[in-house]
């Protein structure tokens, strides 16, 4: 009998002036391609509810989006911070606190490194082009489409992205103005865009814990070492179905590498 296909929770995207939740397609594509099935969640979830729903799914997407909240990592709102959703930022803290316990898989895309980077005690820079003085300023809002990269992301050696990619330097689109600044205690940097601004996050000592700060869900078809991150994530989700509530099962992923390839 063939093993089922990983349940995968996606976060949702909210369109703040309709007070409406909807999805970029793209990120359902990738996950469905990389083997998944990809369902998205709904915003307001009480605690009990996201309990169900950790142990139900098996694999986490904490998606792109508005901007976090200041006072989530203990500042004022800067001048050139954008739209914030409060729900979103409640309820996405909150469900990564109660994914971690169990060891299952954990992937964040755009608004989503920054999301886990502020949840586990880091924070960012609330808008890259007053706050990160660059030589030669880095379009991080690209002029063009999404399917095109526009900038390059050094992969730093021995990190879980190298394993992933197989490349020391990838092809990257950027829609964001924001950033990981300070990383979360346990959190490690695993590739740089120009001046050293943080592109991708990962936690050695978690099973599969990976942030980008680019938007891969629209670049994989054309760039087989980003399908591999997507085709990773899924195969842990895949390998960890039934890890909920046993956070003592948690085992180095890059131990397991060769398991998921």
């Amino acid at each position: 009998m063939a093993k089922k296909k990983p349940l995968i929770a996606l976060t949702p995207y909210f369109n703040i002036e309709r007070d409406e939740p909807y999805m970029r397609p793209a990120y359902l594509k990738a996950i469905r391609a990389a083997g998944g099935i990809p369902m998205i969640l709904p915003l307001d979830l009480e605690e009990e509810d996201l309990q169900q729903i950790v142990d139900t799914f098996d694999g986490f997407l904490f998606t792109g989006g508005p901007d976090i909240h200041p006072f989530y990592f203990g500042e004022e709102t800067q001048a050139n911070c954008g739209n914030v959703c409060l729900r979103r930022d409640r309820m996405e803290i909150l469900l990564l606190k109660l994914v971690m316990q169990t060891g299952k898989p954990v992937f964040g895309i755009c608004r989503g490194i920054q999301l886990l980077n502020v949840a586990l005690g880091g924070d960012i820079y609330q808008d890259i082009p007053s706050q990160f003085p660059q030589d030669f300023p880095i379009a991080h809002v690209q002029p063009f489409d999404y399917a095109i990269p526009s900038h390059k992301v050094e992969v730093l050696p021995g990190t879980l992205l190298e394993q992933l990619t197989g490349s020391n330097t990838l092809n990257v689109n950027s829609m964001h103005h924001q950033a990981c600044r300070k990383l979360a205690p346990g959190l490690v940097a695993c590739g740089h865009a120009s001046g050293n601004l943080i592109e991708a996050v990962e936690k050695p000592d978690y099973p599969f814990f990976l942030g980008v700060q680019w938007h891969p869900e629209y670049l994989w078809e054309q760039d087989p070492a980003i399908r591999q991150i997507f085709e990773a994530f899924v195969k842990a989700a895949r390998f960890y179905p039934n890890s909920s509530g046993n956070a003592s099962k948690k085992i180095s992923f890059q131990a397991r590498f060769n398991c998921f390839s």
